[in-house]
């Protein structure tokens, strides 16, 4: 069947070199139903509601600052070794079209626990609606993509495994999901370590969490104290956050972690 040749965008190849990079690492999935009452009712009210990206990428940080291990790499050179960060960053998926192309480009959000909710939020929205060239991340990105393969291959094995150059290059984890676009369970790839989706909010104020993790870093256990600790965040600090002159007290944890 005669067909048409099309040429590979900068976006899609982007995708292209980012599922190379991601082939090879072990990942691991763990989906929970978080209870989200709180901050739903703390976002309802809250003059400026902030989107759920924002709110997730603030509240994995918060957890990560506690535990370590959440912000921690697996490099391989100069030999195979785990790489802790002081701080975490997130690479915040964004969609959007481009020369009538739905596309999808990472937005660096850095050490969000560190800036205010409206800072994270305005980060994000500024990348779905500026130009490519207004957006740092979008243009160091993009200027590597547009290099010849061999050489886009070299630069993402330097980014990917010196500790230094691959959070500035590709963060610590990564925040995606389908949820504005109906439901639906995402298991997404990256090189990793760690990968956040989420869907749409549920009749009964809960909401599906998909945390997918390099297994070289850590254990399944960690992984679920660290679900118990986002619903925490989720309807304690962040909530909060949304209503300052309300007093929302922490969640107590209410799930133990089977052995």
């Amino acid at each position: 069947m005669r067909g048409t040749v099309r040429k590979i965008s900068m976006p899609r190849r982007l995708v292209a070199d980012l599922m190379h990079a991601s082939g090879r690492v072990p990942f691991v999935s763990l989906r929970r139903t978080l209870d989200i009452g709180p901050l739903i009712e703390a976002r309802a009210a809250s003059a400026q509601r902030p989107g759920w990206a924002a709110i997730f990428a603030k509240a994995f940080c918060l957890v990560a600052r506690d535990e370590p291990v959440l912000r921690t790499l697996y490099v391989k050179w100069p030999w195979p070794h785990l790489y802790e960060l002081p701080r975490s960053v997130g690479m915040v998926a964004i969609a959007r079209v481009e020369d009538g192309e739905d596309c999808v480009l990472p937005q660096k959000v850095s050490a969000a626990d560190e800036l205010s909710l409206s800072e994270v939020d305005a980060l994000i929205r500024h990348a779905k609606t500026a130009a490519v060239d207004d957006v740092p991340t979008f243009r160091k990105i993009l200027r590597a993509t547009r290099l010849p393969l061999p050489v886009r291959r070299l630069v993402w094995l330097v980014g990917l495994n010196f500790g230094r150059q691959r959070a500035n290059y590709f963060g610590s984890f990564g925040i995606t999901s389908v949820a504005a676009y109906g439901a639906g369970e995402l298991h997404a790839l990256s090189p990793g370590p760690y990968i956040v989706s989420y869907g749409v909010v549920g009749p009964g104020r809960t909401i599906d969490v998909v945390i997918r993790w390099d297994h070289r870093v850590t254990d399944a256990a960690l992984i679920a104290k660290a679900l118990t600790r986002l619903e925490q965040v989720l309807n304690g600090a962040i909530a909060a956050e949304l209503l300052p002159n309300r007093h929302i007290p922490e969640p107590k944890a209410v799930r133990a972690v089977a052995t």
